[in-house]
């Protein structure tokens, strides 16, 4: 393989650089010949122009994939060999971390920091599954008959990936990571918006000792690219990051085949706020559940309920720390707020400001800032007095958009925050450790946090309840859901049958 930049699949100009897409160990052009634009969102600049993949682009990918799986035997790989590969692809993310980090900003518009906290979690998701490839285990049960029997894990074959546009290297390795653990082959579709840098990545994946055909990237936008993977009889399992009527699509049309699908799809997560807690660390854990990544974050903190003992205290005090913080383009190291991602998203979270002046009062934003002639910036906004039954606190928002609620007591505090469609995330802000746990217990959510707000671990479970989603993402519980489970029996008698 070459080591131009061309051949590697970057093609940098002065101006714009050109990516294709990385398909049975080469980078190559849709077959359609299309490409589409991809943006810097903190100056609306075209930075670079990556193939429109299609329907052609999708089969030949999975056509490589079970190639890799079946032919060239990748799902006969040691344990302890795809181990050494994921490693050294999280060898190869520290390695690039600086670089990965600025073209990461540079295409989602999210402060450098952040960025790069992200390269190192994507790193570390890597290495944990590198450690766990050789930790599936299998299962000897015993029956009551002369016989041995036990259940083998294996792969499902083929998985088909689509990932979103707000954390798009770590939600890559979240879905990557266990997949090559389980043994299976990959085709992954990036987001549109912020394909960069998993291809990127995917210039290493030959040095690291991936086979050809067993990570494939696909780009294209989802009725191109996105559902012909999901339709593709060959694909075993789809595993997607998004919205719900996205994942709506994906389950009708993976029926048919009755395919394998994980979904983990956004939520609107109670922020709940006793008088007892700690208050000065209660406000910033309602401002950064809401604002981190520009708000455009699935398990977003945006609907913050808080105890009517504190109520009026609690607003101003979000209000006055929500004017600090700076806007800004993500490459400055003093922003804590970016751009969001596309104008599309910005005029989406636009009409949603509009629709929250009409339903309730506004503490702090509202609005686009006027010190930026270009990107797609929007104000930090709090909307307080707000009815839980308004439309900014039941949909889905995906930017820097905080709902307070007030609540009289612990009842009403967790009737307010299951009474919504979705059941991703969920925090507990108090000192009184006995109404934790009984909140705790009563919340209808996947992930619960405790005076704590959006710390994720790999080596603990990611997915929702309802409409979040179903399946589960990170920890042992990742990989599960890229193996089959296969009984064996192996008689030790020798006349096992006869007619009664």
């Amino acid at each position: 393989m070459t080591t131009t930049a061309a051949a590697r699949g970057r093609a940098r100009t002065p101006e714009v650089a050109s990516y294709r897409m990385y398909i049975d160990g080469k980078f190559v052009d849709a077959r359609g010949g299309s490409t589409f634009d991809v943006y810097d969102p903190s100056t609306e600049a075209v930075v670079a122009r990556v193939p429109a993949g299609g329907a052609e682009d999708v089969a030949g990918a999975v056509e490589a994939a079970r190639r890799a799986f079946y032919q060239a035997g990748w799902k006969n790989v040691s344990a302890q060999e795809r181990g050494r590969i994921l490693f050294r692809i999280a060898e190869r993310i520290r390695s690039r971390r600086a670089e990965l980090a600025e073209l990461e900003t540079i295409n989602s518009g999210k402060p450098i920091a952040e960025s790069e906290y992200d390269m190192d979690d994507a790193a570390t998701c890597y290495e944990y599954y590198g450690g766990l490839a050789t930790k599936i285990h299998g299962e000897v049960m015993p029956v009551p008959a002369d016989a041995v029997a036990f259940a083998m894990r294996e792969p499902m074959g083929v998985a088909g990936q689509i990932i979103p546009w707000n954390y798009p290297l770590l939600m890559a390795a979240w879905k990557i990571a266990p997949a090559l653990a389980a043994g299976c082959a990959v085709v992954i579709k990036p987001a549109e918006q912020t394909p960069l840098t998993l291809l990127r990545l995917a210039e290493d994946f030959e040095a690291v000792g991936l086979p050809p055909g067993v990570v494939n990237v696909v780009t294209g936008d989802g009725p191109g690219a996105g559902a012909p993977l999901v339709s593709h009889p060959d694909v075993r399992k789809i595993a997607f990051t998004g919205s719900a009527e996205v994942g709506r699509l994906i389950m009708r049309n993976a029926a048919d085949q009755l395919k394998r699908v994980s979904l983990e799809l956004g939520g609107k997560s109670p922020n709940i706020f006793f008088s007892d807690a700690d208050f000065e660390n209660a406000v910033d854990g309602a401002l950064f559940g809401t604002f981190v990544n520009q708000g455009e974050v699935c398990s977003a903190g945006s609907r913050v309920l808080v105890q009517r003992d504190i109520y009026s205290k609690f607003v101003d005090a979000a209000a006055a720390k929500a004017k600090t913080i700076r806007l800004g383009p993500g490459l400055d190291r003093d922003t804590k707020m970016g751009p969001l991602v596309s104008a599309e998203q910005r005029d989406r979270v636009a009409g949603y400001l509009k629709t929250g002046r009409g339903e309730a009062k506004v503490a702090v934003g509202g609005g686009r800032p006027k010190q930026f002639d270009k990107g797609w910036y929007v104000e930090p906004t709090i909307f307080y007095d707000v009815d839980n039954a308004a439309t900014i606190a039941q949909e889905e928002i995906f930017g820097p958009v905080m709902s307070v609620i007030p609540f009289t007591d612990e009842a009403e505090a967790i009737r307010i925050a299951n009474a919504t469609p979705y059941g991703l995330a969920a925090a507990v802000w108090t000192r009184d450790i006995f109404k934790a746990f009984r909140v705790v217990k009563a919340l209808e959510a996947g992930i619960v946090w405790v005076n704590h707000m959006q710390p994720t671990f790999v080596e603990a479970p990611w997915g929702g309840y309802k409409a979040s989603g179903f399946g589960r993402e990170l920890g042992h519980w990742g990989v599960e859901e890229y193996l089959e489970t296969k009984q064996v029996f192996i008689n030790l008698d020798e006349k096992p049958i006869g007619w009664y």
